[in-house]
């Protein structure tokens, strides 16, 4: 299988699921104006490090679930049980009418930012069930196999593909601050509506499977 593709699947599915504004591509623009370009990479690659290991654990458990059709079909259940959670968790929350500084409290630390990067990426994580899902969802459609190459290179693309939206943010956060898809409210509503939809796709993906 073309190993420059599956890089290039995995860039992107990282790129869908670290556009929309959140704790760690918020923070990563704070660090960068707050204390220079240089230190906001420094935290970004502290994320990455923690992103590959993240999303290279989700693809080890999708090859494990692709050799079970039946563990596959309860964990779609319970996937869209706490995708539907989630969803009712962001939205409650965006109709909150006190907005949250949760990144300003963040960038306080006077830690490294390699390692607060790492600390605050594995506080996150919705990449595993999310990088478990795709992956297992790519394999289906052929798109993917789960040989070590394979595996590798896509971690390594999806890893690639976070660093580059924390990078666009880092550098032209000037530029996206002021729109208000960056303000916490609809960041909250963002979220919740993305978490819904992968809900529906895996509702009709049971429907399919009945």
């Amino acid at each position: 299988m073309n190993i420059t593709f599956i890089f290039f699947l995995g860039l992107f599915i990282a790129l869908i699921g670290v556009i929309p504004p959140g704790l760690l591509n918020m923070t990563a623009a704070k660090i960068s104006l707050k204390e220079g370009p240089g230190r906001g990479i420094m935290f970004s690659t502290g994320v990455c490090i923690t992103v590959f290991i993240q999303t290279y654990l989700a693809a080890i458990f999708a090859r494990y679930l692709s050799t079970r059709p039946d563990v596959i079909a309860i964990l779609q259940k319970v996937a869209f049980v706490l995708f539907i959670l989630i969803s009712v968790y962001f939205l409650a929350i965006a109709t909150k009418k006190k907005e949250e500084t949760i990144v300003e409290e963040e960038v306080k630390s006077k830690r490294g930012r390699l390692a607060h990067g790492m600390m605050l990426a594995s506080l996150n994580l919705f990449p595993i069930p999310y990088q478990a899902y795709m992956t297992i969802t790519l394999a289906s459609f052929g798109w993917l196999d789960f040989e070590k190459t394979s595996i590798i290179t896509y971690v390594t693309g999806a890893t690639m593909g976070t660093f580059v939206m924390l990078y666009v943010y880092i550098f032209f956060f000037d530029k996206i601050k002021t729109n208000p898809l960056t303000s916490q409210k609809n960041m909250n509503y963002v979220i919740g509506s993305i978490t819904g939809l992968v809900a529906l796709i895996t509702f009709i993906n049971i429907l399919k499977d009945l």
